[in-house]
């Protein structure tokens, strides 16, 4: 995907204060005019899209996200159980054909019990972290 086609890129910026000594870091999602004009903003709906941005919140530099369902809920502000229903709806969602993001579930290997789901957030979304 060139930089023409770009539809979302996510940017992290830290600030220092150098009258406490604290630092700050925030995250910014830009939206480009392509991704509306693709059609894929009108076509993922305002759940999907609000659960994606979300997503791509918490996501690395390789696109992988590790939010519990309870962080996700919590930014989205609803219910935890709803945030299952948001991101499964995300999951099974195609974009072209293709997911937008993919998500896995592992079992402990000894006591089997679920472990956070992860996430990875893929480039047919056309959206891109830490871009210089």
């Amino acid at each position: 995907m060139t930089d023409t086609q770009r539809l979302v890129s996510v940017e992290s910026q830290t600030e220092y204060s150098v009258t406490s000594g604290a630092t700050e870091t925030r995250i910014f999602v830009k939206f480009y005019v392509e991704a509306v004009r693709s059609g894929m903003i009108a076509d993922l709906g305002p759940e999907r899209l609000q659960t994606l941005i979300v997503l791509a919140s918490y996501m690395g530099a390789d696109g992988t996200c590790y939010p519990t369902q309870w962080q996700i809920a919590n930014s989205l502000g609803i219910k935890r159980e709803t945030a299952g229903r948001r991101v499964a709806a995300l999951a099974e969602y195609r974009w072209k054909g293709q997911p937008l993001i993919l998500r896995e579930r592992k079992r402990h290997p000894e006591s089997k019990i679920w472990e956070n789901t992860t996430y990875k957030i893929l480039p047919i979304s056309g959206l891109r972290i830490f871009d210089k």
